[in-house]
């Protein structure tokens, strides 16, 4: 079995508080990995960012002072462009998710797994080398052409990064 990880595909990171014209223009390439790993029986895993009202106090906020991904908001919610239905999701506090780590080697019979979503140089990169590490001797793929970074630079820097930890990586 395969494991299909989609990163963080919600609103304030699509068309919200930190929204990009990239993160609109991989939707379709999102929408059509997830129908195939769907069609071919295989488990799809959501990451959502999740912060809470104190954001702006937290070390990320302090770096990062835009308030978004608040649980419960509209921003924080996956879009609803993507069907999440029979998936898992996984609320994180952080760029990179031990818990989603955990759930992908708790696969029976894993061949692989596949990171696609938002944002290529923060939570797709952390939860790829945390993946990596976990289950070095399994294969990690990372879809470019499905992923947006902060900036074009920043998601072609990403993905050359992964490359030199060994994460395959579709460009």
């Amino acid at each position: 079995m395969k494991v299909l990880c989609v990163i963080d595909m919600q609103n304030d990171f699509i068309d919200g508080a930190l929204g990009t014209t990239e993160a609109v223009a991989i939707a379709d390439k999102v929408k059509e990995k997830i129908a195939l790993y769907r069609k071919n029986g295989n488990r799809i895993i959501f990451t959502r960012d999740t912060h809470g009202e104190d954001y702006l106090d937290t070390a990320e906020g302090k770096k990062l002072p835009v308030p978004h991904c608040i649980k419960g908001t509209q921003g924080w919610q996956i879009s609803a462009a993507f069907d999440t239905e029979g998936c898992e999701i996984i609320d994180k506090p952080t760029f990179g998710s031990y818990e989603l780590a955990e759930r992908v080697a708790e696969t029976e019979n894993l061949e692989g797994v596949e990171l696609i979503g938002l944002c290529t140089d923060i939570c797709v990169i952390s939860n790829a080398m945390l993946i990596k590490a976990r289950l070095y001797e399994t294969p990690v793929t990372v879809d470019g052409t499905a992923c947006a970074g902060v900036t074009p630079d920043s998601h072609r820097n990403a993905l050359e990064s992964m490359k030199m930890c060994q994460i395959e990586v579709i460009d």
